[in-house]
């Protein structure tokens, strides 16, 4: 793997936060563009075990509005929904005008997890790799913006992390079974992906990698390539004026809190 910016210094906190302000600043003007032209959009996010995808989700979407940006983390399919064609649930969260919808791991699974762990048969995933090229396309000839991410990160770095997640009580939800199996299954999981991108890189659909070695490095670059696929810019909104309280109802409405169940201030 092309090892670009691992010899970068760490992002210091002051400047990865300045940096991130900035882009979530323009991830708010976005918003406004896409609730004025009503465009749809659809994000996957793919990748590697602990290769960072949640932390970048987070600051795509912490300072927009989950009314626009909607994030999807399908659980395990139920049994009714195997019974189903297999995109089936997904298409059921897809954007409606002036919506984002995110999946945070999507019908990719197929390709990766379900197909090394063995969830599926090797004709299920091969029929995957044929058909999704298709109905991708599809997808993006209705007029949605499918943008397709995968993290990539290292053996080393991901071996760090999954040890950092049996010492931190905080994080250990974040080591399951499937991902303890994904270190061991490293090369496989490899293979997995190159025929994952060999099939479904498109010319419609294609597949933009992120380098997530470093986190906060990863999180500014896929902020900045996702605001450079859309020509949005500034709406115009009307000046705000906070009107002043009414006292037309006027009593001490603070009176009747003194006597309910307060928390302790403990800090």
């Amino acid at each position: 793997m092309n090892q670009e910016n691992d010899d970068k210094p760490k992002l210091k906190g002051k400047e990865y936060l300045r940096e991130l302000r900035k882009l979530q600043t323009e991830l708010s003007i976005l918003q406004d563009w896409l609730k004025e032209t009503g465009e749809r959009i659809i994000v996957v996010f793919e990748g590697r075990d602990a290769a960072g995808k949640g932390g970048t989700i987070r600051v795509l979407t912490d300072r927009v509005s989950s009314r626009v940006f909607h994030v999807v983390a399908l659980p395990a399919p139920s049994d009714r929904e195997k019974t189903q064609m297999y995109f089936q649930r997904y298409l059921n969260h897809f954007p409606a005008a002036g919506e984002v919808t995110i999946f945070d791991r999507s019908w990719y699974n197929r390709a990766g997890v379900e197909y090394v762990m063995g969830f599926c048969t090797k004709e299920q995933h091969q029929r995957f790799l044929n058909l999704c090229p298709n109905i991708e396309r599809y997808i993006v000839e209705d007029g949605i913006k499918l943008v397709k991410y995968w993290l990539e990160v290292s053996n080393k770095e991901q071996k760090q992390r999954f040890e950092a997640r049996i010492d931190d009580p905080m994080r250990q939800w974040k080591l399951s079974a499937i991902d303890l199996c994904s270190r061991e299954r490293w090369y496989e999981y490899s293979l997995a992906r190159d025929m994952m991108l060999e099939a479904t890189d498109t010319e419609w659909a294609p597949w933009h990698i992120i380098r997530s070695n470093d986190k906060k490095r990863a999180r500014l670059n896929c902020l900045s390539h996702f605001l450079s696929l859309f020509p949005y810019e500034p709406i115009p909104r009307e000046k705000v004026k906070l009107p002043e309280r009414s006292l037309e109802y006027s009593y001490d409405d603070e009176a009747p809190l003194k006597t309910r169940n307060w928390i302790p201030e403990r800090y």
